[in-house]
């Protein structure tokens, strides 16, 4: 078999079972073009070979180098097993988009994380979220637990390099991880009990900073407290002393009731509750009642249904990677690529997304039209 760009092209089209021809029409090259790069008369340019990719549905990493993002297995926690498959075609629908954004020279930066803490799991988690919290608020002024949800995963995203999704997965899954030496990689479901999607996004953002998910890692359900593996331990303390810092939360338990505790931080009691409880600050007996109230109870007795409402809007909805979504568009922008893997990324077929798009001006080197959003 034929090991270079070419002969996996040449492969493609004749797994397609279309002519050279053919398939250049698919996909959107002139057939003298594909003829001259096959032939080895010209290279395939980055353009070339993410019009390919997309109409031969493979990655754009697997014709330049023959490797698959293909894992054996994920490798499940609770109800999550048995969704491997299923959970590799969604994962895909990202890995593809940073294999678009190497090939052009625009992969999103991947800053250098922090060594795994010494201790235990538990001192793992509480070090590595309160390194975690020092580098966010250098970025945006502020302490981490009070953000917005969405701000927060921003941030996030900047001081980590991990790129956030929230979409569809199958019904027993709440949260999976996945990096590699090219991308860090967090999803959670869409669900509007919104409480229970950040708790879930600080738990893989846990997974990823302490090195757990090299093989993809899916899990449900994310239980703060509950899980008995050492990496599971130290994810959940992570996302609880990054959610509900101890030093942040002590002092608002002075002057704040447990409802408004719930509002200020924007966790489920009862996370808080099992919280509180872990920091000796009430009784057993207390944490047994206070976890038994509801997130929307706290919010209406505190008169804040407004951000209530708004975060369980925002977590039912479909959140793409803000800089592979970024990145694609300034590659389109640019003419480096069609709106095909933008379109692929969002969920959506390309003329979809050109009709959520207004027309501008047309770009005469590409011979395409060019959008604004």
């Amino acid at each position: 078999m034929d090991e270079s760009v070419s002969g996996r092209v040449r492969e493609v089209i004749r797994g397609a079972g279309l002519s050279q021809a053919a398939f250049a029409a698919l996909a959107g090259i002139t057939p003298d073009k594909l003829s001259k790069s096959l032939g080895g008369i010209r290279r395939f340019s980055s353009l070339d070979l993410a019009l390919i990719a997309e109409a031969a549905q493979v990655s754009v990493d697997w014709l330049l180098t023959g490797r698959q993002h293909s894992p054996v297995g994920v490798a499940a926690r609770g109800d999550a097993a048995g969704h491997g498959p299923s959970l590799t075609e969604r994962a895909e629908r990202f890995t593809s988009a940073y294999d678009v954004l190497d090939l052009l020279g625009r992969a999103p930066a991947l800053p250098d994380l922090p060594p795994l803490p010494a201790g235990d799991p538990d001192r793992q988690g509480e070090l590595l979220a309160l390194d975690a919290r020092g580098r966010v608020h250098a970025l945006v002024d502020a302490e981490p637990a009070l953000l917005a949800t969405g701000e927060l995963l921003s941030a996030c995203e900047h001081a980590f390099g991990v790129d956030f999704a929230v979409t569809e997965l199958p019904g027993a899954v709440d949260g999976f991880a996945w990096q590699e030496d090219g991308f860090r990689l967090a999803l959670a479901r869409r669900d509007e009990r919104w409480t229970r999607q950040r708790f879930t996004l600080a738990h893989e953002l846990g997974h990823l900073l302490a090195g757990d998910a090299a093989e993809p890692l899916a899990e449900s359900p994310v239980a703060p407290g509950r899980q008995a593996e050492p990496d599971e331990v130290r994810a959940n303390a992570f996302a609880a002393a990054l959610l509900m810092p101890e030093a942040e939360v002590r002092v608002a338990a002075e002057a704040l009731d447990f409802a408004e505790l719930v509002v200020r931080f924007r966790v489920s009691p009862s996370a808080l509750a099992a919280r509180l409880r872990r920091l000796d600050l009430i009784s057993a007996a207390e944490h047994a009642r206070l976890r038994r109230r509801t997130t929307a109870e706290c919010h209406l007795a505190t008169a804040a249904m407004d951000t209530y409402l708004r975060e369980a809007a925002v977590a039912a909805a479909e959140r793409p990677p803000a800089r592979l979504a970024e990145g694609l568009w300034s590659a389109f922008e640019a003419g480096e690529t069609t709106l095909r893997p933008l379109a692929a990324l969002l969920g959506m077929a390309p003329d979809e997304l050109e009709g959520r798009l207004e027309p501008s001006e047309s770009s005469a080197a590409q011979g395409e039209l060019m959008y604004q959003p």
